[in-house]
Formats: structure tokens, sequence, C-alpha cells
């Protein structure tokens, strides 16, 4: 689930190469904490949800374990370990308390997030 977004609102976060393939960074974005990761290293697949845990009252998601749940990929919150599709922002356990996703892309190196 997209938040409402307007597509010509992207914002740099920081250089493919500074996010370790299957981990996440935090971003500052327009005053919200969005989680984004890299999964994989040669072509990988980048993903960005809220870095607020609902669960838990704490913005720790992008240092959480990813990993995945059949055909999800998903991060699991450092915490209370629910676990967050990271294509949606759904909580798996909860889903009354899943967050935000936000489209992600690469230009010259650069990870852009729209928000």
């Amino acid at each position: 689930m997209h938040r409402d977004l307007q597509l010509n609102q992207w914002n740099a976060v920081c250089p493919l190469d500074r996010i370790v393939p299957d981990t996440g960074v935090c971003a500052l974005l327009n005053g919200r904490q969005v989680a984004v990761f890299r999964i994989g290293a040669e072509s990988p697949d980048l993903f960005a949800i809220d870095n607020y845990d609902p669960n838990s009252q704490a913005a720790v998601l992008s240092r959480g374990l990813v990993g995945s749940i059949g055909e999800r990929v998903v991060v699991a919150s450092p915490i209370y370990k629910q676990h967050f599709d990271l294509r949606t922002g759904e909580c798996l356990e909860a889903p009354h308390n899943s967050v935000s996703s936000y489209p992600v892309r690469v230009q010259d190196g650069q990870v852009w997030v729209g928000a």
C-alpha cells in the first residue's frame, strides 16, 4: 500500500554502494523516518517502508533482519520480531499494525525514494 504520492517528489537517500547487501538504512524524508533495504548484491532489489514499528512504538525497522517467508521478502523487527512485508508494509502477525511502503529507484548509482 503505497502512500498517496506525487511521483515527481523523489528524494535522494545515498549512493547504492553505501547500503550493505541484505541490510537496511534509515533516511529522514520530509520529516518522516523511512527504512530503505537492499536485497541482493549484483542486481539488488530495493524496498522502502516506514521505519517506525507500531508494535514496539520505536523507530527500529531499518535495523531488523531481512529474509523471506514463503514468497514474501520481509524484515523482522529487532524488538518483538514481527515480520513486515517489504513490498507492501503489511505486518504478517498483526495486519492492523502495518506500515506504509514507498517506491524506490536507482539512478546514476544513487538511491531515490518517492515520498
